[in-house]
């Protein structure tokens, strides 16, 4: 499908790329409408394990499974736009799936890549940017739609030969670089406990789809936070592994070539048992035979309970930009107590400075200036207010920066380093910041060596799911918890906690007019302008385990640790979303 670059091409393309969204899901079977039966509802119910197993034996069918998740995948689109494309008969159409019979797989006849069908009958969903053959994978822009895939990427491939339902693919903001999943080409995505607020981005439409129970598993992409900041906001886990570890080839990106910071991808699930389990059943399907650039790497198993040791867990309370909301502290808090009671070590954490890691990423991340973003945009299409502050801070002269930067010292210290390294880079330039982020790299690897930890724990994100449209406010910035550890390569998993209570959280009277406030950036006070506890009240509120390079076995079994902590005390994490 070709479209001239004009802005009413533009607005064609979105319009038609919506209506065929929309086509698909006028012409389901009536079946599709119709509420869950009694044992559709049993099989939503079932893990991932207990979905392959019952599957392998004949208990249930491959397209029973496909019915159940297609209806709640419909009533999840229905409330917060978060689906892109529809695959439910394709997803039954792969011959892993086809082939299915009664017991098919205990027959020793059968070959042994049909025999190990790892996933089957397991309801996958897939980010937007993922290839697909034959479905567009367009980043948002709308010069992307009608541009199919040539070729399915490495783990849609890993996926269906394992048996998987790969059913539907989900919504994305325009060029991903946002915190809420917007765009002119599939719309706004909402967040499934209040239509009012943000899902968070990039993989947001895949956040509220699993948060809705349309999908066991979402495959999403991690840059900045694109997997775990929608985690946070959505009241699931993820876990977003080191480069190499988990299948990345065939992923589009709007900044294609980017090296200097690792976007992977990144598994998104709705309990922990079923993040693990996926997680394990990947590897040892080995990714590595898909993806040249995967690490031959086998699952290790990792008992920490078995190890009868008490672990050390460090807290990194702050980012040095934006200090975290009372309710997104609360919920830190409230794992710090559960740890503690249960005999394990935790210390404040004093980190290499973050701002000074956050500089050299933010330098590499928008090295070319902002070219490559721009460049896919069609006449009369905008990238998101966050993305575009940052192309305009990067499109002012030098001169006018240094200017600016130098009367902003004093009032706004942290603006006005921005101002002054925000341009874009020659080559020399870049690979200074590369050798710099190595050296940051070496940093926290000799300060976590010293401490002795086993994890860092902090937020995810200062504040719990924004309302939509308040990004603005937030900036790119408030992403830094996360991106930290995206430009430091390490594992970082993320597991909802509790939920915003208005009455515990809300923020002191005041406030604005005390002395720690008159301490905040310009930036955090920006941000904070954003926090309503009031408004934000039953919204999840999450927090991040990370663990060292290729520790992802070890930080699933961290998350697992605190989660046994926390059902200690009382405190079990409860799906609320009610639709």
């Amino acid at each position: 499908m070709l479209f001239s670059f004009s802005a009413s091409a533009h607005q064609r393309a979105c319009a038609w790329k919506q209506q065929e969204r929309q086509s698909k899901i006028d012409s389901l079977p009536a079946i599709y409408s119709a509420p869950l039966s009694l044992s559709e509802e049993k099989i939503h119910t079932l893990s991932i394990s207990q979905l392959v197993s019952q599957c392998r034996s004949g208990t249930i069918a491959p397209s029973a499974i496909m019915l159940a998740y297609a209806k709640k995948t419909l009533v999840a689109q229905k409330a917060t736009n978060c689906v892109s494309d529809i695959m439910f008969q394709e997803a039954l159409l792969i011959p892993p799936v086809a082939n299915w019979g009664p017991g098919v797989d205990l027959d020793a006849g059968v070959n042994e890549t049909t025999r190990e069908r790892s996933l089957l009958g397991v309801p996958v969903s897939i980010k937007d940017t993922v290839n697909i053959k034959g479905h567009d994978s367009t980043i948002g822009y709308s010069s992307k739609v009608g541009h199919p895939s040539a070729t399915s990427s490495a783990i849609v491939r890993l996926l269906q030969d394992a048996g998987a339902l790969v059913h539907v693919k989900t919504t994305v903001p325009i060029g991903l670089l946002a915190i809420e999943t917007v765009s002119d080409v599939f719309g706004c995505t909402t967040n499934p406990y209040n239509e009012g607020h943000t899902v968070g981005a990039s993989t947001g439409g895949g956040g509220a789809l699993v948060a809705c129970g349309g999908s066991k598993i979402e495959i999403g992409t991690d840059l900045a936070g694109s997997v775990r900041i929608p985690a946070h906001f959505c009241g699931i886990w993820s876990l977003k592994g080191s480069s190499g570890r988990f299948p990345t080839w065939g992923t589009e990106s709007s900044m294609m070539g980017l090296e200097s910071v690792p976007i992977v991808t990144s598994p998104m699930a709705g309990n922990l048992a079923d993040l693990r389990e996926f997680w394990k059943r990947v590897i040892f399907s080995e990714p590595w035979q898909y993806d040249h650039t995967c690490v031959p790497l086998p699952w290790k198993n990792v008992d920490l309970h078995d190890e009868g040791r008490k672990l050390k867990w460090g807290v990194m309370w702050e980012d040095g930009t934006i200090p975290p909301s009372p309710a997104c502290k609360r919920a830190l808090s409230m794992v710090i107590s559960a740890l503690k009671k249960q005999g394990h070590e935790v210390v404040d954490f004093q980190p290499p400075d973050v701002f000074e890691g956050l500089k050299i990423g933010y330098q590499l991340l928008f090295s070319d200036g902002g070219q490559q973003l721009r460049s896919a945009l069609s006449p009369g299409e905008c990238l998101n207010k966050p993305s575009m502050s940052i192309l305009e801070l990067l499109n002012l002269p030098k001169f006018i920066k240094k200017i600016f930067s130098y009367f902003m010292r004093s009032s706004d210290p942290m603006s006005s380093q921005l101002y002054n390294i925000m341009h874009a880079k020659t080559v020399v330039e870049d690979r200074h910041n590369v050798a710099a982020r190595d050296a940051y790299r070496a940093e926290w690897h000799k300060k976590w060596l010293e401490e002795g930890l086993d994890f860092v724990l902090t937020v995810p994100m200062s504040l719990p799911a924004i309302e939509n449209g308040a990004s603005e406010k937030t900036t790119l910035i408030s992403a830094g918890y996360t991106f930290l550890f995206s430009l430091l390569d390490y594992a970082a998993g993320v597991i909802p906690v509790t939920f915003v209570d208005k009455n515990l959280d809300a923020l002191p009277e005041g406030f604005t007019n005390s002395d720690r406030y008159k301490f905040f950036t310009v930036v955090a006070k920006g941000a904070y302008s954003a926090y309503d506890a009031e408004k934000m009240h039953g919204l999840p509120l999450g927090v991040q385990v990370i663990g060292r390079r290729l520790e992802e076995e070890k930080v699933l079994e961290g998350m697992q640790v605190i989660e046994d902590a926390l059902r200690q005390q009382g405190s079990v994490f409860v799906n609320a979303v009610n639709l």
